[in-house]
């Protein structure tokens, strides 16, 4: 089989090309050759093609030559490159893959403050009512050039299955973790800072969100890139389970050796750098037994040593950059004091 991986070189991409070549396949990784890219990263039987994603389709004679029986896009932020993916594609590749989120889910909206509707049901499927509103992140956007200015998986999602001469599949993906991801840093910090206590906010300690560990998320994208049953089809990735934040935050500390405890306060009572202004209520825990029980995926880490590996990675790959304000100590601890003068 041939794979032609659009945008495969950074994280969770650079994994599923290695597994594809694990597994034998022939790939090919167009990407943009950015100065920041470590490409000994990438295998050195992998075909690259440089080249910026905005100008796509004017490498669909290089494309041709390469004949991909599968196209894996790992970057296609809206519905303008959907189409362009389409259209670049057709005639030219067998199947077509895109790696959406979980944000599509309308529960993803309610969080943020969005919208407004009752809880659905959980855990979250592939059916589950999606996102009334678009552009999710566009609040955030430096301007129209800014990525978060149009993203919008929606739209993606709904061109890429849309057009039955190019089959297309969907994988919407989890949090992911691991090595090359700073998910888990904050708690690392405060771990390794000895604080003896981490607080969350109570509605925060009891939310669920669907996680991944980066190798295992990578495994389920190449399944479905292996597999011509995924073709028209569309499936969550992440782990069986959603563990809630206070699960998660143990994970951590039960990875990195550490004997403190998770605190819940109320809203009121959290210190002002550590509020998180979402809508708990609504919980982003997606199944995943679609792509289990039609594809045959299963997890080949187990999360007690994925959390391992995230730890220790996290410990010796601290950010460039670490915000001092985000760990205000002394305003944790008068946080603590006051609740513990409360309850004397």
């Amino acid at each position: 089989m041939k794979v032609l991986v659009i945008g495969g070189t950074r994280f969770i991409g650079v994994r599923v090309v290695r597994r594809l070549i694990e597994e034998g396949t022939d790939v090919a990784v167009f990407h943009r050759g950015h100065p920041s890219q470590d490409k000994s990263e990438i295998p050195v039987s992998v075909k690259q093609i440089l080249g910026d994603r905005a100008a796509l389709s004017s490498f669909a004679s290089e494309f041709a030559r390469i004949a991909p029986d599968v196209v894996l896009d790992m970057i296609c932020y809206n519905e303008r490159e959907a189409e362009t993916l389409m259209h670049t594609f057709k005639g030219l590749a067998r199947r077509l893959i895109v790696v959406s989120s979980m944000d599509v889910y309308r529960a993803y909206g309610c969080l943020l403050g969005l919208e407004s509707a009752p809880p659905d049901p959980l855990p979250l499927n592939e059916d589950s009512p999606l996102r009334e509103s678009r552009f999710p992140y566009r609040g955030q956007a430096k301007g129209p050039g800014d990525m978060a200015f149009d993203y919008d998986k929606i739209p993606v999602e709904q061109v890429v299955m849309g057009d039955p001469d190019l089959p297309g599949t969907v994988l919407r993906l989890p949090a992911v973790y691991g090595p090359g991801d700073h998910r888990a840093f904050e708690h690392v910090k405060r771990m390794a800072d000895g604080r003896r206590v981490i607080l969350l906010e109570e509605n925060h300690a009891r939310w669920r969100w669907a996680r991944g560990y980066v190798d295992n998320v990578a495994a389920a994208i190449a399944v479905a890139v292996a597999d011509d049953r995924a073709a028209g089809r569309i499936y969550n990735a992440g782990e069986p389970d959603a563990l809630t934040e206070s699960e998660w935050v143990r994970s951590i500390g039960r990875a990195a050796g550490w004997q403190g405890d998770v605190v819940a306060l109320p809203k009121a009572s959290m210190p002002e750098h550590l509020a998180v202004h979402y809508n708990f209520d609504y919980h982003l825990y997606g199944a995943s037994s679609r792509i289990r029980k039609e594809l045959g995926y299963a997890e080949h880490i187990a999360r007690d040593e994925a959390m391992k590996e995230t730890v220790e990675w996290e410990r010796t790959h601290p950010p460039d950059q670490v915000d001092p304000s985000r760990f205000d100590y002394a305003a944790e601890d008068a946080a603590l004091e006051k609740i513990a003068e409360a309850r004397r």
